[in-house]
């Protein structure tokens, strides 16, 4: 799941230690010399980030303001095998599924099973309760936003993921989790916090009396037709079509091991979904550009509030965050982190996008934080290009 501040460095070239094998396969309409210098700027930054930073692999989908959509690979998809990245790939997309759980829940509020401004005891009675946390003044607007002041139950869980890899949790166990920490006042101040995500979810499966998995798949991924995206199921640890190999290490700088089979149930609705880049993509495209949500309610999720002084301009919406640009105007978009993978990318000002995947957490390099920066200039980089 998404960590909003900057939190990994790098130097493991693994390119050269592994025979990097580099990749770019374009869709759609023969090239001017304006898509060939995007085109180099795209495959110039996944190489820098395979290359420079040490990611075993890169991926990405651009799509310009005329609709027209382009894939792009770098690196291995295997570091054993030496095996080429799958173009278009399936990953793990960690807090890009905030975004989608949002838009869900903002869709009942469109049709008045929610009210944003409500407290979240009305929908969940007596179970948003503990040390300075009391879900009779918490409104479902701040859980969206990150203002409610719920502790984060990530802060305590145990983070040897190669010893939990296959535990099944329920959403009520992460919830109980978050509970033991105390909280602060809500609407005071933003806080990144991954419990609120699991609060929204349980939010959706009250009002409409179905699984979370259900609601979204209905209600965002088929209408969109986004053939490669899914929740897993209950227990399902693999990813279902092609995909590179997601890589973690214990600590950062140690030996990357493969962690792509995992029980992603303590994400849930922080950050279960698996997709594409070209998916994930179209989703944010289709968002931003009103098939998701009416003009009020897409509105009310780019209304943002200031998240923290280290995250230079990043804003927070109802599941979005603005991303300022250093050409001018800000992307929309979220971005997510979990074992094995990073995902990042927006909407530009003008309609251009961009996803870009890795496969490995900035964190689990040698120099996190220049991963990290590496991964938010490659976004920057194809949106001014």
């Amino acid at each position: 799941m998404t960590r909003p501040q900057s939190n990994a460095r790098l130097a493991l070239t693994i390119a050269a230690a592994c025979s990097v094998a580099v990749s770019a396969v374009i869709t759609g309409i023969p090239a001017y010399s304006g898509d060939r210098a995007h085109r180099d700027v795209v495959q110039r930054e996944l190489d820098a980030l395979v290359r420079d930073a040490g990611f075993p692999a890169a991926l990405a989908t651009t799509q310009d303001s005329r609709g027209r959509s382009r894939d792009y690979t770098a690196g291995v998809g295997n570091l054993e095998t030496g095996a080429r990245v799958p173009l278009d790939g399936q990953v793990r997309i960690g807090s890009n599924s905030k975004t989608f759980v949002a838009v869900a829940l903002l869709q009942l509020v469109d049709e008045g099973s929610v009210d944003l401004d409500a407290p979240v005891e009305t929908y969940l009675p007596g179970l948003v309760h503990g040390d300075g946390v009391d879900g009779s003044v918490i409104t479902v607007r701040q859980v969206l936003q990150h203002t409610s002041g719920v502790p984060n139950y990530t802060a305590v869980m145990n983070l040897d993921f190669f010893a939990t890899r296959h535990h099944y949790v329920e959403p009520r166990e992460l919830l109980d989790l978050a509970l033991t920490q105390p909280g602060t006042p809500p609407g005071q101040a933003w806080a990144y916090s991954n419990t609120n995500y699991v609060i929204a979810g349980l939010i959706v499966q009250k009002v409409t009396g179905r699984p979370l998995a259900e609601v979204v798949t209905d209600r965002v991924i088929e209408p969109l037709h986004l053939r490669d995206t899914y929740v897993p199921d209950r227990g399902e640890e693999e990813l279902r079509e092609r995909h590179p190999l997601g890589y973690h290490a214990s600590e950062p700088g140690g030996e990357l091991r493969d962690i792509t089979v995992l029980d992603p149930s303590w994400a849930w609705g922080a950050g279960d979904i698996v997709s594409t880049p070209s998916d994930l993509d179209a989703f944010f495209v289709a968002l931003l550009g009103g098939e998701l949500l009416p003009p009020d309610l897409l509105a009310e999720m780019q209304t943002t509030v200031e998240t923290a002084p280290e995250l230079h301009g990043l804003r927070y919406g109802l599941g979005l965050f603005s991303t300022p640009l250093s050409c001018g105007g800000v992307a929309w978009g979220h971005g997510g982190s979990i074992p094995g993978y990073e995902t990042g990318g927006g909407v530009g000002p003008d309609g251009t996008s961009v996803t870009v995947a890795v496969t490995a957490l900035p964190a689990a390099l040698a120099d996190p934080e220049v991963a990290w920066e590496r991964i938010n200039q490659a976004v920057d980089a194809v949106l001014c290009a």
